[in-house]
């Protein structure tokens, strides 16, 4: 099992930058790739991006250029930076754990970007 713990949302304003943190904790030596995802109101949850045990990432195209994903293995925790937010970036925030052929979820963290 994985335990994931995300922290760091908040309401900020548009053109602002938000930085959104998951701690994880668990049987991290099984996980095969980790992410974020969101769900705005009266929406499905969607990719924000994700990382694999090698490091590389995917971004969605709607975070291309303004969000970055990073890992610190010492303090176990992947980030998002989130930079030039827009309205449409107000979402709850979801840290993801791929350890097949489960998945595992954080609780979510609400980001409000108001215009």
């Amino acid at each position: 099992q994985v335990q994931l713990v995300e922290s760091g949302g908040g309401l900020v304003q548009a053109g602002g930058s938000l930085r959104l943190s998951c701690a994880y904790s668990g049987s991290l030596s099984r996980i095969t790739a980790m992410g974020w995802y969101r769900q705005a109101p009266g929406k499905q949850r969607e990719l924000v991006g994700t990382m694999n045990s090698g490091g590389s990432v995917n971004y969605a195209d709607s975070a291309k250029g303004r969000f970055t994903i990073s890992r610190d293995n010492t303090k176990n925790t992947l980030d998002l930076q989130m930079n030039s937010l827009k309205a449409e970036d107000t979402a709850v925030y979801y840290c993801n754990a791929e350890v097949p052929p489960y998945g595992y979820w954080g609780q979510g963290t609400r980001v409000t970007v108001s215009s």
